[in-house]
């Protein structure tokens, strides 16, 4: 099977992380799937973004976590990237999968649980999955272990995966102890040793965030299941090369 190629953020090098244009973009450069980020409002309706703080992606400042929903709606996510974006919203999770439902689409959800621990966040994501029966095409992340162990314990119809950026002793033991089915490491991390550990443990590997040439190429030699890139027009043209 080939190397699947995920829109990190959407299409993030040419559009507005975790907004509609990125992933509309995403979608027409004809990325297998489109990973983004969730975190919960003020009042727990969960949101597309991927810092804690609205700050660096938007016109607007302080916590996620102290925000409502609809003051988050009077911010605009597009002008930090470009005038062209001007006036882009933020995003609910729930606008999201109904945009992508009947999208060829694949699904990452990071859940966004590793420095603020959301009350309740592996429920709701899993409710609005199940409500748009996207279960079976989405894979959720985290760099929480207990997380993991959470979304273990509520569902075994999704797929689970540990994210890392750091090297762990016995790391596929471990992984799957928690009960993932996947692993997401930083794209310093693959190696042929833990390809061969993955693949006897029966673990995918996913790689972040793979954007130069030499390193889209050495995943697609490595038989990574797949990529999360910011370019995927381009990941598509390398991998090109090995079908």
């Amino acid at each position: 099977m080939q190397t699947k190629i995920f829109a990190h953020r959407g299409a993030s090098k040419y559009a507005p992380e975790n907004t509609m244009p990125a992933f509309e973009l995403a979608l027409k450069l004809g990325a297998d799937g489109i990973e983004t980020d969730v975190q919960l409002t003020k009042d727990n309706v969960p949101v597309l973004i991927h810092d804690e703080s609205v700050r660096r992606t938007s016109n607007g400042k302080g916590f996620v976590k102290d925000i409502t929903f609809k003051q988050l709606t009077t911010l605009d996510m597009g002008s930090w990237f470009s005038n062209k974006f001007m006036g882009t919203k933020i995003v609910s999770l729930e606008h999201f999968l109904d945009w992508i439902q009947d999208k060829p689409l694949d699904l990452n959800i990071e859940l966004k649980n590793n420095k603020i621990d959301y009350q309740g966040l592996e429920k709701i994501v899993l409710d609005l999955l199940d409500k748009y029966q996207l279960l079976n095409r989405t894979t959720l992340s985290t760099f929480n272990p207990k997380s993991v162990t959470r979304v273990h314990d509520l569902t075994k119809e999704v797929d689970i995966a540990f994210l890392t950026s750091k090297r762990i002793k016995y790391f596929t033991n471990y992984v799957k102890e928690l009960g993932a089915s996947s692993i997401h490491i930083k794209y310093r991390l693959l190696s042929s040793s833990l390809m061969e550990d993955s693949k006897q443990q029966q673990l995918q590997v996913r790689v972040y965030t793979v954007n130069k040439p030499a390193h889209l190429i050495r995943c697609f030699n490595q038989k990574c299941d797949a990529v999360f890139t910011d370019v995927p027009d381009i990941a598509k043209d390398y991998r090109r090369l090995f079908t």
